[in-house]
């Protein structure tokens, strides 16, 4: 049985809406309502697999105050976003190439200064993102967890959300949480889900419709344009794949290597390469085949 999420008052119904402005180019915030549920590593090993894929993909710790990019990747930078933003560094001196042949911008860990959102990370942050875009087939930004104004307006810039979550209660909780504020404050009218640690084939597929269901009913729905046609919810998730329980996830973490270079052929890598063959046909290229 999967969990079924309940129904908060969303803590970030409280908190300055940040509309959506995304940046021109293909920018996919990976992002999770709770810590702790392999977010960044998602970004990581996607990053390779878009690689493998042929595409030209930077990661962006967009983590601002409690970065971990670069522990999961095994970097030491010299140089980070904070150098960039200090102007201590050029942008093109931050960017480094990580395992698996993507590049990475990190950012630094435990600077108070970009722990909320002041006007001068806005301006710094913005800036950056319409320098570095045009230069990649995609950019990957490695959100915080949660809804905090800094998270929410990296999110803002992104054309593309893709939600991790795993199926425990808490996580399902704080998943519905992030998913309406992202449709109520920046109308986010759709949202891609990504369901890690599944012990089941099937459970994303069943979390996916739960939460679509209690969306619908707390949330809301847009009536039919005529007489007796369907509603339409006013946020609709999208199930991009599952990420089973998979001992091989565990051993990569604890080495901060790729699991796709540590173990490729385990199932949670070969999770991870449909999952991104599914970005690249649904959002990547899509515009390309219209």
């Amino acid at each position: 049985m999967t969990a079924t999420p309940t129904t908060p008052q969303a803590p970030g119904a409280a908190a300055p809406a940040v509309l959506l402005h995304p940046v021109k180019g293909k920018v996919i915030a990976v992002t999770s309502g709770k810590g702790g549920v392999g977010k960044t590593f998602v970004s990581a090993n996607l990053a390779a697999a878009l690689t493998r894929r042929g595409l030209k993909v930077l990661v962006l710790d967009a983590d601002l105050g409690l970065a971990n990019l670069d522990v999961v990747l095994n970097l030491y930078p010299k140089l980070t976003l904070h150098d960039v933003f200090t102007g201590k560094c050029e942008l093109e001196d931050a960017i480094i190439k990580a395992p698996g042949g993507f590049s990475v911008l990190l950012a630094g860990s435990g600077l108070v200064e970009y722990s909320r959102l002041t006007p001068e990370v806005r301006d710094d942050f913005l800036r950056l993102m319409e320098d570095v875009v045009p230069r990649y087939d995609v950019v990957l930004l490695d959100t915080g967890a949660g809804i905090s104004d800094v998270v929410l307006f990296a999110l803002s810039l992104a054309s593309e959300v893709l939600l991790v979550a795993t199926p425990e209660p808490t996580s399902l909780t704080d998943a519905y949480a992030t998913i309406k504020v992202l449709s109520t404050q920046q109308r986010r009218q759709r949202i891609r889900l990504v369901v890690n640690q599944s012990a089941r084939s099937g459970d994303g597929k069943a979390i996916t419709a739960q939460l679509q269901a209690v969306l619908n009913r707390f949330v809301g729905t847009v009536p039919g344009a005529t007489s007796g046609a369907k509603s339409t919810p006013t946020v609709r998730l999208h199930h991009v794949g599952d990420i089973p329980i998979d001992q091989a996830v565990k051993d990569a973490v604890m080495r901060r290597q790729l699991l796709l270079l540590h173990m490729p052929g385990s199932p949670a890598s070969v999770a991870l390469g449909q999952i991104a063959a599914r970005l690249e046909e649904t959002v990547i290229r899509a515009d390309e085949a219209v």
